[in-house]
This record gives structure tokens, sequence and C-alpha cells, in this order.
């Protein structure tokens, strides 16, 4: 290495450390802003690469070893809760929202701008549809899921542990355990329902 390079080098050195240093020190700060919003403790081994933007109750339960990006937003109503597993990603853009009640299984992984919400508003009423209050039905979220970029999952559905949602699907009725599901309304990949090795 030249002498110009290795000057370069140990001049870089203590601007990269100081670097490191600042990204732990704002990953606590996230961490200090969500803790005082929530109900319950983030867990200190979950990583939180922004802060959440939480509406509502702050009902909202985060389990072990979490890999949280920027821009989530946790919005919970009334009684609804949302329970997230160990070892979840949800990255970028995620929009949960809860009047009844949202559980995402330990292991899932949620891709960008995904949204899933458990509530309509009522239709069909003489007040108008911002005053007509809503209709709330759980979701659930299985093990080890992954639900691809863009999706959107209606209340009363459940995902079967294993399964996979293409991007871009809505999900309107239950997906079985380690089945494949694509489209608007999602249905089943013809000629591959499930994955290779998953009951």
């Amino acid at each position: 290495m030249s002498a110009g390079k290795a000057t370069l080098v140990a001049l870089l050195k203590p601007a990269a450390s100081l670097w490191r240093r600042a990204g732990r020190l704002r990953r606590a700060w996230y961490h200090a802003l969500a803790n005082a919003e929530l109900r319950q403790r983030v867990p200190s081994s979950s990583i939180l690469l922004g802060r959440l933007d939480l509406h509502g109750t702050g009902n909202v339960e985060l389990g072990e070893e979490l890999y949280l990006y920027s821009g989530l937003h946790l919005e919970t109503q009334g009684h609804g809760a949302i329970a997230i597993g160990d070892r979840v990603v949800m990255s970028r853009g995620v929009h949960i929202v809860a009047f009844d009640s949202v559980s995402v299984g330990a292991g899932a992984m949620i891709g960008e701008y995904s949204s899933l919400r458990d509530a309509n508003h009522r239709i069909g009423h003489t007040v108008g549809l911002r005053d007509s209050g809503h209709d709330a039905t759980p979701i659930v979220i299985g093990e080890n899921v992954w639900i691809g970029r863009g999706v959107t999952v209606l209340g009363g559905v459940t995902i079967g542990d294993h399964a996979v949602i293409g991007a871009n699907s809505v999900v309107t009725r239950d997906v079985p355990s380690g089945c494949i599901a694509v489209g608007a309304p999602a249905k089943p990949l013809v000629g591959r329902s499930t994955l290779p090795g998953v009951a």
C-alpha cells in the first residue's frame, strides 16, 4: 500500500468509528421514543432503523430480535391490539392498523409498503362514510410467512405458517400453510400451490 493510501486509511478509521457510534446512538434514540409511546417496552434485542410512526392507544407488543425499517405505521384504536412475534422483519413503509387484532408470527417477513388492516368502514348507512364506524375482524399471520412488497391483507384473513404471498397481491380470504398465493384477489399459484417440504 502506498504512503498516500495508508495515510487516507488512517484518517478514515476514526470517522468510520464515529459513524458506527452515531448509528448506535440513533437506534438507542428510536428505542427510547418507542418505549415512551407504547404500553410495553421494546426488547433491547430488536433493531429499529427509524422512528416508529405510532398512532392510537399504543397497544402494540413487539417480540425479540426484530428488524424494523423506517417508516412503519402501527395504529391501534379502541380495544385493538397488534402483536409482533420474535425475529420478524418489517420493511420500509409497512402499515398495520388494528381495531380488533393483528398478529404476526415468529420469523415472518413483510415487504415494503404492505398494508394489514383488520377493519373496514361501514357502508349503506344514512350517516356519512367518515362517521359510519368500522367493522373489524382479526388478521392472523402465521410463523415464517413471507409477504411480498405492496401486499394488502384484509380483515378476517388467516395466513398459515410458511406461506408466501406474491408482491402486490390482495389477500381477501385465508391462505393455507405452505401455500404460495398471488394476485388480486390472491389465489394459490397454479401447478405449485405449496412449497417443497411443507405439508
